[in-house]
């Protein structure tokens, strides 16, 4: 009787010791789903405000800007424009950026974000979203063959890309009409895809009400942000915005991660990255980043 009793109890204990094994399994595979990357964005600056970000199922390069350093010359009618661009060289070679690479995103043809090393370096089949038909134009006849006018619903992939609004100068300056048609016209864009972070590149743009419409309505987790506050000869606000637009940013969207870009790689930016590590922690803001060039954000 008593060596059933024991029988029984060795089997009891047994059970509970399965089903202990069972619930640690279960954990370890919870914890292995929780590491799991797929749905990963990452963001890999390169310099100015070019960036490759993989989101969802493909990776795109912004803004390429792909010249040797001092290869330009300085941009007339700005500050500093004795200063020959980029300022600063890329942190690799060409091949290693076009590399893994699905599609381009032009947010303006700026020199500085769609340059002549660009134009002849990246592949000319590769799908390239602009702003709108003049830029369109524009790139096709660079030899271009798969140029696309973003929408506010444009599907690559399992990506969602949709084209958001900027003002690149402020009103005084769009007031001269020979410096608004040099300002031109600028867009930021947002990207979402499924169980990943939407993330808004902000563009070429100030603070206006453009960039408050799409933080109302998208929401986003990662905001990139160009920062270098560009001045031009005459005119005492910048072009894009500048390390008072972060504290804003902050404010605006207290749980966004804000990347900080577009500063040293050219003549008229006013603000360095170093001016932006420090106004970040005189102000002890939380989830600001200022890379450096090469280096790869994951969110």
């Amino acid at each position: 009787m008593l060596s059933n009793k024991i029988k029984r109890l060795s089997a009891l204990a047994a059970a509970i010791s399965a089903l202990g094994a069972c619930a640690s399994s279960a954990q370890n595979s919870f914890q292995a789903a929780s590491r799991d990357t797929s749905a990963e964005v990452s963001y890999q600056h390169l310099r100015n405000a070019t960036a490759k970000i993989k989101i969802g199922d493909k990776t795109f390069l912004i803004d390429p800007y792909l010249g040797k350093q001092g290869v330009y010359a300085g941009f007339e009618g700005t500050v500093n424009s004795h200063i020959r661009n980029p300022r600063i060289p890329l942190p690799t070679d060409a091949a290693q950026i076009i590399q893994g690479v699905d599609a381009i995103i032009v947010t303006h043809t700026h020199d500085d974000h769609w340059d002549e090393a660009a134009q002849k370096l990246l592949p000319k089949d590769l799908p390239v979203f602009v702003q709108n038909a003049g830029d369109a134009k524009i790139i096709r006849g660079q030899g271009f063959k798969d140029v696309r006018v973003l929408g506010q619903n444009t599907a690559f992939g399992n990506v969602k890309l949709s084209k958001t609004g900027g003002q690149h100068g402020t009103d005084e300056m769009y007031a001269v009409p020979q410096f608004a048609e040099l300002l031109g016209d600028a867009m930021g864009v947002v990207m979402q895809a499924p169980n990943s972070e939407t993330v808004y590149v902000v563009g070429d743009t100030i603070w206006n009400h453009h960039v408050e419409n799409a933080l109302a309505k998208h929401r986003p987790e990662v905001v990139v942000m160009n920062t270098g506050l560009a001045k031009a000869i005459g005119f005492d606000d910048g072009i894009i915005m500048g390390t008072a637009d972060v504290g804003k940013m902050r404010q605006a969207m207290p749980q966004a991660q804000i990347v900080t870009v577009h500063m040293d790689a050219v003549n008229h930016a006013t603000v360095s990255r170093q001016d932006m590590r420090d106004y970040v922690k005189q102000h002890s803001l939380k989830g600001v980043f200022v890379p450096n060039d090469g280096e790869v954000l994951r969110f």
